[in-house]
């Protein structure tokens, strides 16, 4: 270090943050049955934060609006900027519209039911004040449009309705004699005759009894989404990932086994841009399950697969891409190898950072952050439910060991979320030196189950300030007093793109969540 320079202190770790309860969509009622087709099974805000959209088991998508940006000039209450907006604003949102996306299909050619369930949402670019969204199942994407008409409503016709009488007649004091003679009984022409032929010409001054608008006024307006295309046909295995990509003009779409590479303006043909299916279907050994256009670098994507590792592909190199640029994998000591080890690496999504730097990815037990410039292992890692452990084959046997969590990363980076069972979903601070670890439950009141750790060592969650307990209708609860039903999971979540928000799914209810 030369003597002009000084070396700068290292910035201390943001406070942790306080969560609070901002509002729920579709709670159910005490005894109320769930409806398997009202599941939740995709969330996605877009980039400015403002719009909010779901999808379903049942094929359907429904869009929530915010409304708390909106028109606050009107009252400045004490503490707000100048512009009106408070300091720490309580975010709402409200519901806007829905539609259906899929129905139920059959594929005859293969005998295959093709269930209607959203699996993904992705929102593309605005325009004109319309929105844009993608949605998919597990075969078929569509291209949504979503944009207010105004209903139009004639005010004002070229005779005085109030006057008409009869069938389409009107009053005999304003219905001259030459007009009787072309309209018998003062009703319309008559459409099967051939009133408009050569030897019929109109009386001076029109035919009063035809009822034209003169203003038309535009009322209230509606909603209406329409399917701009359809993109189908390109997949043999299920659909697992949508990602837009930075230049606005095309996507990826990923199954099992292959990636392809579509324009938006171009529904009937896609490119084939990964393909890791081998010439023989018995020497498979892994498959894609995760994968995500960088948010800048319109030439570069990333996906993981089933082994736990995660491909940095650049569209420069090759057409095709099955060769890498950067692999990211965390060796597992051969010490610490199961039956169940394979599975458990399996990582089920894959998010970038909002300034492509980062990597954040979800297997079933950890959270990884990845740096794209160090290829050697995670920065940082986070124990979501290790506790779950000595229970591995009691979830393999009732399948809950191929539960696909997603996770999400705060607009600054600072933080990451991901669901886990209970319909817990935690938090953890990610910036160096940051301690934050928060256990939060999908209810009106997120921290009532918190209780504080005990004085003894913790055993299995180090890194978790506040663990959660649950009473005796529990079906087990760990070292920590973490309870574990796996038959309520929180899989499905996303962070506000600029704000500490998020927006969480506990079957068919969307919670919201403030800090």
């Amino acid at each position: 270090m030369s003597g002009g320079e000084v070396a700068e202190a290292p910035a201390d770790p943001p406070p942790s943050l306080e969560w609070k309860f901002s509002q729920v969509f579709g709670e159910r009622t005490a005894g109320e049955e769930l409806q398997e087709v009202d599941i939740i099974s995709a969330i996605e805000f877009d980039k400015t934060g403002d719009h909010l959209a779901t999808g379903d088991r049942g094929g359907r998508v429904v869009l929530f609006e915010r409304t708390d940006t909106k028109d606050v000039s009107w009252r400045r209450p004490q503490g707000s900027r100048e512009d009106g907006f408070a300091i720490s604003r309580h975010p709402e949102f409200r519901y806007k519209t829905e539609f259906q996306s899929h129905e139920p299909e059959f594929d005859y050619l293969k005998s295959l039911e093709i269930e209607e369930k959203i699996n993904k949402i992705r929102w593309c670019q605005t325009a004109n004040g319309a929105l844009f969204l993608l949605s998919t199942n597990d075969k078929t994407i569509k291209y949504w449009k979503v944009q207010e008409k105004k209903v139009k409503k004639i005010s004002e016709m070229n005779i005085d309705l109030s006057k008409a009488v009869g069938n389409g007649g009107v009053a005999s004091s304003s219905v001259s004699s030459s007009s009787r003679s072309y309209l018998a009984n003062g009703g319309y022409p008559d459409r099967s005759s051939n009133y408009l032929s050569n030897d019929f010409s109109f009386p001076p001054g029109g035919i009063p009894s035809l009822h034209l608008p003169v203003v038309v006024t535009s009322h209230e307006t509606s909603l209406v989404a329409r399917c701009r295309r359809v993109y189908a046909h390109a997949h043999d295995y299920h659909i697992n990932s949508i990602s837009n990509n930075s230049d606005g003009e095309t996507f990826i779409s990923a199954d099992d086994l292959r990636i392809n590479l579509w324009n938006l303006e171009i529904s009937n043909q896609s490119f084939n841009i990964v393909d890791v299916k081998p010439a023989n279907m018995e020497d498979l050994t892994e498959v894609i399950t995760s994968a995500e256009f960088h948010p800048s670098h319109c030439n570069m994507l990333a996906y993981s697969s089933s082994k736990g590792s995660i491909r940095l592909i650049d569209l420069r190199q090759s057409a095709l891409c099955d060769t890498h640029s950067k692999l990211f994998e965390e060796q597992e000591a051969p010490s610490s190898r199961s039956f169940f080890t394979e599975v458990i690496a399996s990582i089920s999504d894959i998010k970038f950072g909002k300034d492509g730097r980062y990597i954040l990815s979800r297997d079933y037990m950890t959270l990884k952050l990845w740096d794209i410039n160090m290829d050697s292992g995670p920065v940082s890692t986070f124990q979501v439910q290790e506790y779950l452990r000595p229970k591995l084959c009691d979830l393999y046997e009732n399948d809950s060991i191929f539960d696909k969590f997603e996770c999400c990363l705060s607009g600054d980076g600072l933080r990451v979320a991901t669901g886990s069972y209970s319909n817990l979903f935690r938090v953890f601070g990610c910036a160096a030196g940051s301690t934050e670890a928060t256990t939060l439950e999908a209810s009106k009141n997120p921290m009532r189950r918190q209780v504080p750790i005990p004085a003894r060592p913790s055993r299995s969650l180090g890194s978790i300030t506040r663990v959660v307990r649950r009473g005796a209708e529990s079906p087990g609860v760990d070292a920590n007093g973490n309870s574990y039903d796996f038959t309520t999971k929180l899989l499905h979540l996303a962070w506000h793109p600029t704000e500490n928000s998020i927006a969480c799914a506990a079957a068919n209810s969307l919670y919201m969540y403030y800090a």
